[in-house]
């Protein structure tokens, strides 16, 4: 298993994830022994990426079968995952915010939605897909009694600096950010930023360029 020490960039813990995931779809397929060339196929990067990744958590296959799926899901869970399970935090129920918990609910045994919260009284109280809906009044007990460290926000853009400030002050010290607006937050606190207009948009610009480069006559 890496070690603990280890400096780890977000793409190569982006990377880890998706293997492990390919893995998995593998593994239902039967399939015992993957070679380098093949998984990476499967994710759209080199072999020699595939490699360099697979060796941050230590593990190495043979040349004559590759990888075994098995034993290398199992080290590459170790690494990602929380060995008693990750609770994580949601702030703003609303449409995104309830599809999240729907997505998530019994997806990831080690890592789960456990807690959410709003400012709306007839959101709170209730139980959706297993996850308790808090007031926001209880932000820092609840967070405290169950030991979440990650959040995910998915408030209006208007409230969402001041309800990172709060995850903040209540101990988180990871936040994936769904608000289309940027945060500022302690040096201390890993953000990730998901604007789904913003991806849109530029999806829809490079759609747009390809479709009109095609027109262009030879």
């Amino acid at each position: 298993m890496a070690g603990g020490q280890r400096q780890w960039s977000a793409k190569v813990v982006a990377r880890l994830s998706l293997y492990r995931r390919l893995l998995a779809d593998q593994m239902n397929e039967s399939q015992t022994h993957i070679y380098s060339h093949e998984l990476a196929k499967l994710a759209c990067v080199s072999a020699a990426q595939v490699r360099r990744d697979i060796m941050t958590v230590d593990y190495s296959g043979t040349p004559n079968r590759g990888y075994e799926v098995r034993e290398l899901l199992d080290d590459l869970s170790r690494t990602l995952d929380q060995r008693e399970g990750e609770n994580v935090a949601l702030l703003g129920i609303g449409n995104i915010g309830r599809a999240l918990i729907a997505f998530f609910a019994g997806r990831r045994p080690k890592l789960a939605i456990t807690a959410a919260f709003d400012s709306d009284p007839s959101k709170v109280n209730r139980v959706l897909f297993g996850c308790r809906c808090h007031p926001m009044e209880s932000l820092r007990e609840v967070i405290e009694a169950e030991g979440i460290r990650t959040a995910i926000l998915t408030v209006p853009p208007r409230a969402a600096q001041a309800a990172a400030a709060a995850l903040v002050d209540a101990g988180i010290t990871g936040i994936l950010n769904y608000a289309a607006v940027p945060l500022r937050l302690p040096r201390h606190v890993y953000l990730t930023d998901y604007d789904m207009t913003m991806a849109l948009e530029t999806v829809a610009f490079f759609a747009r360029r390809s479709r009109l480069a095609e027109q262009k006559p030879s």
